[in-house]
């Protein structure tokens, strides 16, 4: 294995793999030291003295280079949640690009953590069960994962033994607002650099005391140092509630401050600038909406962990606003502990993934992998791969066209160099044998060339982009939220006096046979085999995640639906030829649908607006009427036996 650490900006004979529990243990027993100090002569917290900073964030890292311990964690702050083992080794070895590509200077990117089993962490996940069940899929918080955004330095400085200067520093939480934690770690991570570790403790705690609670449907004022963020976070469009404002006490708290305050707007928490990394790979921008659409295996190829950050959380969007629902690593390395589960042996199935790596490894190792997008080296490059896109436009008529530079390849390729230009297999573009069902639009993708010539904004070519791929999603779900909708059973089949019925099964065949009355080619310009296409995304798991989603849509709607007949029926008139021990029956059966609508109240908002134009409360009281009106019925003595 040591032939794979020559290319680390890390010696190799520091990096034994037999060595790393040990070494990452020392490191956090003196990130633990250094933490301690400030509780020893004070009071010592707990996790829920930053019941809010949790909400947020989890907690701040700073990763150095240790010649004796190789990456090593050297600071964490808050102390109570330190990471586990597995995970401060994930954290260290991912805070450090994975390849020499020269970083030299300032690079953010992020990456995603799996979390390690614990049940003492389910406790601290219930908190966001109010906002999951609130917030749009793409918004909400994994409760297996991490997201950590790093902002690595690395600069010469001969005073060090090695020559260099590298260290990084990381924002852990749970929270995919990348807009956001973007901003915060550039203000956060320079202001370290140049102030130290107390710029953890004061930032913490900052947010802790100034920060509102976590919540859905409003816009959060976020007051940082001398800096404060205005953030929205949208509430899912099948819910009705007023927007709301957050944070307004701590935006008066600082105005009484001396210090002069610059407000951010951040407009979305989590869109990223798509044209970003789309810019040289325009032409097939179809394709991969496709690959992404059906989960396909994918490994994104480059030689700067931002560069496969980015692209990796661009494919992710492009199917906005369905959720991906495979697997995506923005930024894996060989020393992850999903290594050996990601990379199976040759001859068998990728998963469905979508991998982004910087190590040249990675290129002969999956090999077999069916799709590979290889990333323009830097800047100077992007505007060369940009003009010659420009250029093969004019000359290409097919997708599955073969073009020289920046187009799709019928190969993967057998170069495994990323910094050669010579070769096709070293050339950025998309190499896959994959054959799009859909034809592509021309006339968009000429509207978006002619941007790159005239020199439009990128923010306004995004823009442009994202709009159409919205549409091109939405045109492509319609047909099938509209079948889902049609297995509902009807409003005459729900009785009050009966169990709520089921929702019907989901058929692929009556599904297709419904397209050629309302399918996608009526408000889509694109043609193609659509009925293939959803062929192959039924059997991907984006399907079998929104089939699930809005099947427990349907379920809890029938529920509901349920209870609001029993809530409004004339259970007195009912009850006039039934006996006590029906009539008992039924109050027990009231109050445990009375116990559930409370558990679902917890974790939605009670501004919530039925179908029937209730809201929520409204229906609670009136089950809570009707349990009254049934225990009038009976006799003194079974009332107390009722116990309610």
């Amino acid at each position: 294995m040591e032939n794979l650490y020559k290319d680390k900006c890390i010696p190799a004979e520091s990096r034994s793999q037999s060595s790393i529990p040990k070494q990452q243990e020392r490191a956090a027993n003196n990130s633990l030291e250094n933490n301690m100090g400030e509780t020893k002569a004070g009071k010592t917290t707990t996790t829920e003295d930053w019941s809010t900073l949790s909400q947020w964030i989890q907690c701040m890292c700073i990763v150095t280079f240790d010649l004796n311990l190789g990456q090593a964690l050297e600071f964490i702050y808050p102390k109570e949640f330190m990471p586990s083992e597995q995970e401060v080794t994930n954290i260290c070895y991912m805070a450090f690009p994975d390849s020499n590509s020269g970083c030299m200077g300032d690079t953010k990117f992020h990456m995603r953590l799996r979390m390690s089993p614990d049940t003492s962490r389910l406790q601290e996940l219930q908190q966001f069960r109010c906002y999951n069940s609130d917030c749009p899929p793409v918004l909400k918080v994994d409760q297996s994962h991490y997201w950590g955004f790093v902002y690595f330095r690395q600069k010469r400085d001969a005073n060090l033994p090695r020559g260099y200067f590298q260290k990084s520093f990381i924002i852990v939480t749970r929270l995919p607002f990348f807009n956001l934690f973007y901003e915060m770690l550039t203000q956060l991570a320079q202001k370290y650099f140049d102030e130290g570790e107390e710029v953890l403790t004061k930032a913490c705690q900052q947010i802790n005391s100034d920060w509102p609670q976590l919540q859905v449907g409003g816009t959060f004022n976020l007051p940082l140092f001398d800096q404060c963020y205005q953030i929205l976070v949208p509430r899912a469009s099948s819910r009705k509630a007023v927007q709301q404002n957050f944070g307004s006490e701590s935006i008066e708290k600082l105005e009484k401050l001396e210090r002069p305050i610059s407000v951010k707007v951040i407009a979305s928490v989590n869109e990223v600038e798509l044209f970003h990394s789309l810019s040289f790979i325009v032409d097939h921008m179809y394709t991969l909406w496709e690959l992404v659409l059906t989960a396909e295996p994918i490994v994104v190829v480059g030689t700067s962990p931002a560069d496969c950050s980015h692209m990796v959380q661009t494919l992710v969007a492009l199917i906005a606003p369905l959720e991906y629902c495979a697997e995506a690593r923005p930024y894996f390395t060989i020393h992850d502990s999903e290594f050996k589960e990601f990379t199976r042996e040759c001859g068998k199935i990728p998963p469905p993934l979508i991998l982004g790596v910087t190590n040249p490894f990675f290129i002969k190792l999956l090999k077999d992998w069916p799709h590979m997008l290889r990333l323009v080296d830097n800047q100077l490059n992007m505007q060369k791969q940009q003009q010659i896109a420009i250029k093969n436009s004019r000359n290409t008529s097919s997708v599955t066209s073969l073009n020289s530079v920046g187009g799709l390849k019928t190969g993967n390729g057998n170069s495994t160099s990323l910094n050669g230009s010579n070769g096709e297999g070293s050339a950025p573009g998309l190499y896959t044998k994959y054959k799009p069902f859909l034809k592509k639009d021309k006339s968009l993708i000429k509207k978006v060339l002619l941007g790159l010539k005239t020199k439009r904004p990128e923010h306004v070519q995004t823009a442009l982009l994202r709009r159409h791929l919205l549409e091109l999603t939405q045109s492509f779900m319609i047909p099938l939220e509209r079948y889902m909708a049609s297995l509902m059973p009807l409003q005459k089949d729900i009785s009050p006096f009966k169990s709520a019925p089921n929702a019907n099964a989901f058929k692929l065949d009556d599904f297709l046979a419904t397209l050629e009355l309302s399918g996608p080619h009526l408000t889509s310009p694109l043609k193609g085999d659509w009925k293939g296409l959803y062929r192959r995304f039924y059997n991907s798991p984006n399907f079998r995640g929104w089939y699930e989603s809005r099947h427990k849509e349907l379920q809890l709607t029938l529920q509901d639906l349920q209870l609001q007949a029993l809530s409004e029926a004339n259970l007195e008139q009912w009850a006039r030829d039934k006996q006590e021990v029906e009539i008992i029956d039924m109050i027990l059966k009231l109050k445990q649908k009375l116990n559930l609508y409370n558990d679902k109240l917890s974790t939605e908002s009670s501004s919530w607006i039925g179908s029937n134009g209730n809201t929520a409360t409204t229906t609670r009281d009136q089950i809570r009427a009707q349990i009254n009106c049934m225990k009038e019925l009976l006799p003194n003595d079974l009332k107390n036996v009722v116990n309610i």
